[in-house]
């Protein structure tokens, strides 16, 4: 219905919903299914929303972060070490979707030394919530620690790679070739050498080696800082070059002379040389000088114009006098 009938028609129905009777009456009827249905609608609303609504509890392991601004000094010139524990406990109230979103890193758990001498100290941690929860407890409440002077070295950079070939001579460059050990001075001055993890380096190629500092027995040290953390490992060779391990004979003692125990080391020796005069070699000669007595002594190594030995050989000897035999005298003849 259209024109002057629908306009009729919609000014009548607003005369009758500006009256209060009439608007009365369209709210009470069917009231009963009308309450039922908001009912059940404010019910699955509650129920949806619960989770949302309620509060709950989930833990953390945060590492503890050291402060110290003692006396106004500038970052670095105090260092920190042995914290027991490097971790607390944070439990945390809020939402389950907040508390789900949140990792240990947004957490701040922290211990202020400012003022404190060096030493060890015992020291309150204290705990910042992220926004929308509420810290319920931490555990422990306190940590220990060593309040040290910051210290700094410079140590040589000592190569640690594969093992190569036998049949391969490398050489390798590192770059750089010092990194500095930085941390607290107790723990720094245990630091004897700075050394590249073990890689394998191909031929004429390159690798990026992490750098591990070491005590006096060769353990690995914690809580040192090196810079810089990598190194970059090059093998200047190209290729395999012609090596063959080959026995070390020892020259004869003189007939004066006997030998009781003997023992070379090493026993044998890599010879570089062109690959047809190694294919004609089968041992390396060692020439050593012969006295009485046990001793070690240096053996002189011969090889043939062209080859080159790539060892240092030593002997270990045992050398005793041979007994000189009286010559027997002949009975005279009667002619």
């Amino acid at each position: 219905m259209t024109g002057p009938s629908a306009w009729r028609s919609g000014l009548e129905a607003g005369r009758r919903w500006a009256q209060p009777r009439y608007v009365w009456m369209r709210a009470v009827h069917n009231l009963g299914p009308k309450l039922l249905s908001l009912l059940i609608a404010l019910t699955l609303w509650f129920l949806a929303t619960s989770n949302r609504r309620a509060n709950v509890e989930q833990g953390f392991d945060v590492p503890v972060t050291v402060r110290d601004t003692t006396g106004g000094r500038g970052e670095g010139t105090r260092a920190f070490s042995d914290l027991n524990p490097a971790t607390v406990r944070v439990t945390l109230s809020g939402r389950p979707d907040r508390l789900r979103e949140l990792r240990p890193e947004s957490i701040e758990a922290i211990v202020d030394v400012t003022g404190q001498p060096e030493g060890s100290f015992n020291a309150v941690v204290s705990v910042t919530a992220p926004t929308g929860t509420t810290v319920t407890r931490r555990t422990p409440d306190r940590v220990q620690g060593f309040v040290d002077t910051q210290v700094v070295r410079t140590l040589p950079i000592t190569l640690s790679v594969a093992t190569p070939s036998e049949t391969s001579l490398p050489r390798y460059v590192v770059v750089p070739t010092d990194a500095s050990v930085s941390g607290p001075g107790r723990v720094v001055t245990t630091v004897k050498e700075v050394v590249t993890s073990p890689v394998l380096v191909p031929a004429g190629g390159e690798r990026e080696a992490r750098l591990i500092a070491l005590d006096t027995v060769g353990d690995p040290i914690d809580g040192v800082v090196l810079r810089p953390a990598t190194v970059m490992i090059r093998r200047l060779d190209t290729g395999v070059l012609p090596i063959r391990t080959l026995p070390v004979v020892l020259t004869k003692p003189p007939a004066t002379l006997r030998v009781r125990s003997v023992s070379v080391q090493p026993s044998a020796v890599r010879v570089v040389a062109a690959p047809e005069l190694l294919g004609r070699l089968r041992e390396v000669a060692g020439r050593v000088e012969y006295h009485v007595g046990t001793y070690t002594a240096p053996v002189t190594l011969g090889v043939p114009a062209g080859a080159q030995v790539l060892e240092n050989v030593s002997v270990r000897l045992t050398v005793e006098a041979v007994p000189v035999q009286a010559t027997p005298v002949k009975p005279a003849t009667t002619p």
